[in-house]
């Protein structure tokens, strides 16, 4: 976390721009997102679940690989551009074993490994059965199985609803990244890295966007078929920390946190009132 600081702190106004480079922000919205300025996505709760046999909190054994049917449907919106969509309807979200992945690869591809109760982990397919991946604080070059961890993979190229570079070029931006690590690294979490080599965008990066301000960023949660929940936030990183949090915890626990957060706001709206 120092090394993040540190390079927050020596960003000058030239090299981080706002959201806006008109300085004009005409979103009056309620700023109800969490900041995760000095957070990180720790790469060590990305391990494997517990060995068959060891408890944890209603996942079964059989339970441990299956997300399908447990994932958080959301959109993500730049004021009013939706650039982000997961909705188990009208795409395609089957996972494969890392086997069968890789014949559905193409150098250029972004790949999800994901697997119940732990963090989604992004890689850029580089051919010759490799991905470029960040884990544990430095950008690797590895086998895709091997950085699968025996988790169930997706090509996820059409999440994100940027323009997408060249394939070449998205390929060299990870290559290019192989061996940096700890203080060097401008990326918080995996998902981050893949989607800089994709996409190019500042955004994705450290600091790529000072989070002072009104918050120009909507995560929409599809709780169900007619229910939705929003949080703003102030920068893409913080929103994305946000989402993989949700990921890693399951759509169950996600309507779970939310209502008993909501039923005490209610709660103490109440006793207020009651005053």
């Amino acid at each position: 976390m120092g090394n993040q600081v540190e390079k927050l702190t020596h960003l000058s106004y030239a090299e981080v721009p706002t959201a806006d480079p008109t300085g004009v922000d005409l979103d009056d919205g309620p700023r109800i997102g969490v900041s995760y300025i000095f957070s990180n996505d720790d790469e060590d709760l990305e391990e494997a679940l517990p060995e068959t046999g060891q408890e944890q909190s209603g996942v079964t054994p059989q339970e441990e690989g299956d997300v399908e049917g447990n994932e958080v449907e959301c959109a993500v919106f730049y004021r009013e551009e939706c650039i982000f969509e997961k909705n188990c309807k009208s795409m395609d979200l089957s996972t494969y074993s890392p086997e069968n992945l890789l014949n559905k690869c193409k150098p250029g591809d972004v790949v999800e490994f994901v697997s119940r109760g732990q963090y989604p982990h992004w890689a850029v397919y580089v051919g010759d059965f490799q991905v470029v991946h960040l884990h544990r604080a430095e950008i690797r070059n590895d086998f895709l199985t091997d950085a699968s961890r025996s988790r169930r993979g997706r090509v996820v190229n059409d999440l994100y609803k940027f323009k997408p570079l060249n394939k070449e070029v998205v390929v060299q931006n990870a290559m290019e990244q192989v061996g940096v690590k700890d203080q060097e690294l401008n990326w918080r979490n995996s998902e981050c890295f893949a989607a800089w080599c994709r996409y190019g965008r500042r955004e994705f990066k450290i600091g790529g966007e000072i989070r002072i301000g009104k918050q120009p960023y909507r995560l929409k949660l599809q709780l169900s078929e007619k229910t939705t929940h929003t949080l703003e936030f102030q920068s893409l990183e913080d929103l994305i920390m946000e989402k993989r949090k949700n990921d890693q915890i399951g759509r169950t626990a996600v309507i779970q946190e939310l209502s008993s957060h909501l039923n005490s706001e209610d709660t103490v709206q109440t006793d207020h009132n009651d005053n």
